[in-house]
């Protein structure tokens, strides 16, 4: 090798080598208080490993992220919201960063890791409630008469990706990040117009919001439900249809390899998340709102394969299934995930520009909500069954 050559290749090593010894700094630390559960986002200028451990007396929770440092003073935030009592960070030791959960008695508890922007995110589960939520009293009480009435008053739609995340890219160049905003905001528009319902978007317009924050409008705005909506990709380009999911766990790879691309990680790294939320996805297959995502995802689903196939040929139902999409967990209401068709089949991708097909796509996507708050009053109140009405 060349001298000239040798003396920038030995300065990239060094400065790639000075990098790596730096590690991973800890940007923030916040936390966002629900009905059940407390999130708890610990921001990172990289990507970064973790472990999590609990230990007792006191009740604690902790993590270490590996490979990382605390620019800062170590760090304490009192919470004290009937779950967690306080957040703790420190430099455990020259690579480690330990962050410290001292929660108010044993609680279930969930962690993953997201890129873009890289972060932890920590849920902490509480069946009792928190304190701090319980707070307003009387609106809580409206909302959740309201709930047990299914008189759903209050809907986020969260159209996918947007901003510098394009999502899905057709072979004609189609983003899927356009299309599903078109959607989103047409669905919005019906539910308003037919039910007067309160609709809340993500996003509106052409901006990124992160996966966590997305359920996390859902909750601090109260929602009865949350749909998100995308569309699907595939690298066989014959591969079509439509299809609907909720949050569980899955073994099925092609729902994990779906799930995958829609957090933006691994198929590798989803299975790795997905074993260490078991206990919380398993935990939400034996109560009431994953039954609720259950049906809420049927009625959609048949709502779009009926309407669809009445003008349009080859329209696959690929069915209901599940998954762990990042975008679901903790969303403390019914909450479905839409694939509208896949944008990588040229075929679904042409439909997909049409504004006839988004429209109609949005009506039906209506209409199954609509099926689905029916069905639910007349399981809540199987006496209005069989009356006339009038």
């Amino acid at each position: 090798m060349k001298k000239a050559l040798l003396v920038p290749l030995l300065l990239i090593f060094l400065i790639s080598y000075s990098e790596a010894k730096k590690g991973v700094s800890i940007k923030s630390l916040r936390y966002s208080t629900y009905q059940n559960y407390t999130r708890v986002v610990v921001d990172l200028d990289g990507s970064a490993e973790y472990k999590g451990n609990r230990l007792s007396n006191p009740d604690r929770i902790f993590f270490d992220l590996k490979n990382c440092r605390l620019p800062s003073k170590d760090k304490s935030v009192a919470v004290n919201n009937g779950t967690i009592n306080s957040i703790r960070m420190a430099q455990y030791n020259s690579k480690t960063v330990r962050v410290v959960l001292e929660v108010k008695e044993f609680q279930k508890y969930s962690a993953f890791t997201l890129e873009d922007p890289n972060r932890l995110v920590i849920d902490i589960y509480n069946e009792k409630g928190n304190s701090v939520a319980k707070k307003d009293t009387r609106t809580r009480g409206r909302v959740l008469a309201e709930k047990k009435a299914y008189k759903i008053k209050r809907v986020v739609i969260d159209p996918g990706h947007g901003g510098k995340d394009p999502g899905a890219i057709g072979p004609g160049g189609t983003r899927e990040k356009d299309i599903v905003l078109h959607v989103g905001k047409k669905l919005g528009k019906l539910l308003k117009k037919n039910h007067g319902m309160e609709v809340i978007y993500t996003r509106d317009r052409d901006i990124f919001v992160p996966l966590n924050e997305r359920t996390e409008i859902a909750n601090s705005k109260k929602a009865d439900l949350f749909i998100s909506v995308h569309t699907n990709a595939s690298k066989k380009r014959k591969t079509r249809g439509l299809e609907t999911y909720f949050l569980s766990w899955s073994s099925d790879r092609e729902a994990i390899r779906v799930a995958a691309r829609e957090n933006k990680v691994s198929i590798k790294k989803m299975q790795k998340m997905q074993g260490g939320l078991s206990m919380i996805l398993q935990d939400l297959a034996r109560n009431s709102k994953r039954e609720e995502s259950l049906r809420l995802a049927h009625s959609v689903q048949n709502a779009m394969i009926t309407s669809l196939k009445r003008d349009y040929s080859r329209i696959e139902d690929l069915g209901v299934k599940y998954a762990l999409f990042y975008v679901l967990v903790g969303a403390e209401m019914p909450s479905i995930l839409v694939e509208i068709s896949f944008i990588s089949n040229r075929e679904e991708e042409k439909r997909l520009t049409s504004i006839k097909y988004r429209n109609r796509v949005a009506s039906a996507i209506a209409s199954g909500i609509d099926a689905y708050i029916s069905q639910s009053t007349l399981i809540v109140n199987p006496e209005v069954q069989g009356k006339p009405r009038g």
